[in-house]
């Protein structure tokens, strides 16, 4: 979803697609920023596994790995995205005056492109509950923030993952009960363009509702305010999400067990998922008709409580320590590595081309196998991650930008005409 600086030197093609660092304070740390790629990149393969991959219901090693990365990749890929929107607003110090409101633009007509585009990848009426859309309206809606200092973005972060989800449970139960949100919609430009649900979906209904991932988002502002290069932070920054992780699904899986009739209000409330793994898995399966008070108890993925938000924010943080630290300190792991961060460079592009190349084989060209949802369609995964990886990292070796993140950056030079 990143760009790359125009002014980058041919040996910086390994750098995040993201940065604009025409105007930074201090250029940051080639090994840092292939970190971010690096995680980045495994957020967008996570994402393959979970549109892809076999059914975990697999079991194993690779049913293991499956469930790890349902939900977690989206939310460490929207953690990135607030990350990334510092990055382009400037840092390690804000951009304030007409180059402040360049960045600000850039933001607001990148967020309008990836709103056109995340519609029209749903118009292809895939299975893949497109992020897109929600993306970009979470951009638009943290962009006010970007000044913030990282103790202010952490606070709004942690009182958003507390209060925002209990906003939704409300939210949502009105809409049970007196059904005005389907009086919003047949009034909702948006809706009718669309043919969605419009505004009401991506801030309340949908798979990402902007409500419960501004967290995410303003997460990553936070870690991208803190200088990683500093002794000992990227060490804090692991304990910290690790122990976000515990506390989000340890009390989950707590309260379920402690609560009276905790798991079998949400067995009945859910569509013939496994309750008993709702405090860390998507297999619970989704909500049928009503939300009950007891899924307020639940961690899964997508289950837009408290607890999720916590544990998938908290998995996030690890796994940008983790890369951070791999990058700097195993040169030999990192070369083995930058394959996976060359997608990270290209993520839009290897997202977008990922859809379109499920619609193409599913609903053109109707190749069965596809969807194949036992062991045997871990080749079909591995096929998609093989390509995505070879592509990304031949355009990358020659070329600045991904294919997709060129175009988004051409369409954002307008904005230095801003005054």
């Amino acid at each position: 979803m990143t760009d790359a600086a125009s002014t980058a030197a041919p040996h910086q093609a390994a750098l995040p697609a993201s940065e604009d660092r025409s105007t930074d304070v201090t250029p940051p740390s080639p090994a840092r920023l292939i970190g971010i790629d690096l995680a980045r990149g495994l957020a967008v393969l996570g994402m393959f596994s979970a549109h892809i991959g076999p059914d975990v219901t697999v079991g194993g090693p690779v049913g293991f790995l499956l469930e790890t990365a349902r939900g977690r990749s989206s939310a460490l890929f929207a953690v990135l995205a607030g990350f990334s929107l510092v990055i382009i607003t400037g840092r390690p110090q804000p951009r304030t005056g007409r180059e402040g409101r360049r960045a600000a633009a850039r933001i607001v007509i990148r967020a309008l492109v990836l709103l056109v585009l995340g519609y029209v990848l749903t118009a292809l009426d895939t299975d893949v509950d497109v992020i897109l859309s929600f993306y970009a309206l979470l951009f638009l809606v943290v962009l006010p923030l970007y000044r913030l200092r990282a103790a202010t973005l952490t606070l709004i972060a942690v009182t958003g993952a507390l209060v925002l989800p209990q906003v939704l449970f409300v939210i949502r139960k009105s809409t049970e009960r007196n059904g005005w949100a389907d009086d919003f919609i047949a009034v909702d430009p948006l809706a009718r363009l669309t043919g969605t649900d419009g505004l009401v979906e991506l801030l309340f209904t949908g798979e990402y509702p902007v409500l419960t991932w501004i967290p995410f988002l303003v997460a990553g502002m936070a870690v991208a305010r803190v200088d990683l290069t500093r002794p000992g932070i990227r060490t804090r920054l692991a304990a910290v999400g690790a122990g976000l992780a515990l506390f989000g699904y340890g009390a989950s899986w707590l309260l379920l067990r402690i609560v009276p009739g905790a798991v079998a209000t949400v067995a009945a409330a859910t569509d013939g998922g496994s309750a008993a793994s709702a405090w860390w898995s998507d297999q619970v399966g989704s909500l049928k008709d009503g939300t009950p008070l007891a899924w307020l108890l639940v961690a899964a993925p997508h289950s837009q409580t408290t607890l999720s938000v916590l544990g998938n924010t908290g998995v996030a943080l690890a796994a940008i320590a983790l890369c951070l630290t791999v990058v700097d300190r195993m040169p030999r792991t990192t070369r083995l590595a930058r394959p996976v961060a060359a997608v990270g460079m290209s993520a839009l592009t290897a997202y977008v081309l990922h859809i379109v190349a499920l619609w193409l084989l599913t609903d053109v060209w109707y190749v069965s196998w596809i969807e194949d949802d036992s062991i045997s369609g871990l080749r079909v995964l591995l096929g998609f991650i093989a390509a995505a990886v070879l592509l990304c990292t031949l355009w990358t070796h020659w070329f600045r930008r991904g294919p997709l993140e060129q175009l988004l950056h051409t369409l954002t030079l307008p904005a230095r005409y801003v005054r």
